[in-house]
């Protein structure tokens, strides 16, 4: 097997976790809803899954419901936010959420007539928050704004954003899917109306998530049927996959416990600094601002990002430029264009996101055939890798700073 740095699409199974859900893929296969033994017993698995996952948060288990996905508990957020005052008609995000947040109050937008305000993000990715408080009108029914970023891992203060919402009396919902497991996180200290997070992100199966949903906070579910999930989500519940998420929660709360996300953080800097010392012309999107622990996101200047993805491909390196939603597109990344990021890295870009599995030989062995990597990309590509760049100032972090985070930042 190759070396795994695309943590942010999806993190590999924890052993732990497949073996905590396969009693519920063969033996214990009951449908919780059932009143008979088989049923009771899948119910009490979900039911300790759903405490495993408030201790990760923070939060009183009755306030989690269930989803398939992030983009399910986005959705739902969102909807429910918006529907619940017919007189507030202004939601306020930023240019830099994810798609299925961006995308859903489009459609709003366009389709519902609502008003949609797109904060923009400075050249670090950082969120400008007086200005976020002076577009939090008395008409404005939500502000939902992501913890990390999933392509920068650009990290925002949640707890200061929060209160500041809450204080002008709007909704507040958090895509908190990149940093949920990853980072400390407690809804004791976050005034949140709705959070979403993603199994999968932290070594949980792929279609099972969790919405935290305020006491108080307005609510409409986005599916209608039977009564499960405290009638908030209709549809006989992933049985297997909530034990998996529940599983890889109390994984990721002692992982955290213990520190693990500072030696996830060193991890990352080791491999930061080896490519900054050892090849030229490489800015690091974000680099002045604070990251999740495990992210990198990096623009090699003259070197075709598709030529990088299939050489590193070829020698077994799994790595992404964005986020794997929009991974068939060929349109420049929304996030680093918001930036201001310049073409030159731009086109450049890969996403480096490790996980609790990875190791220090495995970044060793990277740095052995990444600088290889570069040149035949840039020998391809027509790139130089030595020309100074008109915005951002390629290596030396000279030019405009703001845009990009050369290396000097």
């Amino acid at each position: 097997m190759g070396v795994y740095f695309d943590n942010n699409a999806t993190t590999p199974v924890d052993p732990q976790v497949l073996e905590a859900m396969l009693p519920f893929l063969r033996d214990c296969f009951g449908n919780p809803s059932s009143p008979h033994q088989y049923g009771s017993r899948a119910k009490e698995a979900i039911e300790g899954a759903r405490e495993a996952v408030a201790a990760l948060l923070g939060c009183p288990a009755e306030r989690l419901i269930f989803t398939c996905s992030g983009s399910e508990g986005n959705n739902t957020a969102i909807l429910s936010a918006v529907l619940a005052d017919p007189g507030k008609r202004r939601v306020v995000t930023s240019t830099v959420e994810h798609h299925c947040v961006l995308r859903r109050l489009e459609y709003l937008r366009d389709h519902m007539g609502l008003e949609v305000v797109f904060l923009p993000v400075d050249g670090q990715g950082r969120l400008d928050l007086d200005r976020l408080a002076g577009e939090i009108t008395p008409d404005t029914a939500l502000v939902s704004l992501m913890g990390a970023n999933n392509e920068t891992g650009v990290l925002w203060p949640v707890r200061e954003i929060a209160a500041l919402v809450k204080s002008r009396g709007a909704l507040f919902h958090c895509d908190a899917v990149q940093l949920a497991g990853k980072e400390p996180l407690s809804l004791k200290d976050i005034p949140a109306d709705y959070l979403t997070v993603s199994g999968h992100k932290f070594h949980g199966p792929k279609g099972a998530g969790a919405l935290y949903v305020a006491r108080g906070a307005p609510f409409t579910p986005l599916l209608f049927g039977g009564m499960q999930e405290f009638g908030r989500r209709a549809g006989t519940q992933n049985v297997a996959g909530i034990v998996g998420l529940g599983k890889a929660a109390e994984l990721a709360r002692a992982f955290l416990s213990v520190g693990g996300h500072e030696r996830l953080r060193e991890l990352r800097d080791h491999l930061e600094g080896r490519i900054l010392a050892e090849i030229d012309d490489v800015v690091v999107h974000g680099a002045a601002a604070p990251r999740i622990a495990n992210t990198l996101g990096i623009g090699v200047g003259g070197a075709p990002q598709e030529i990088l993805l299939a050489e590193l491909n070829d020698r077994d390196f799994a790595v992404s430029t964005t986020s794997a939603c929009e991974s068939a597109s060929t349109a420049a990344s929304h996030v680093l264009t918001a930036m201001g990021v310049s073409g030159r890295y731009l086109r450049g870009t890969l996403r480096l996101s490790l996980s609790r599995c990875n190791t220090i030989e495995e970044v060793e062995a990277f740095m052995v055939v990444f600088p290889q990597v570069v040149a035949t990309a840039r020998r391809l590509g027509g790139g130089s890798g030595s020309g100074r760049d008109e915005v951002s100032g390629g290596r030396s972090g000279e030019g405009r700073e703001e845009a990009s985070g050369g290396r000097g930042a």
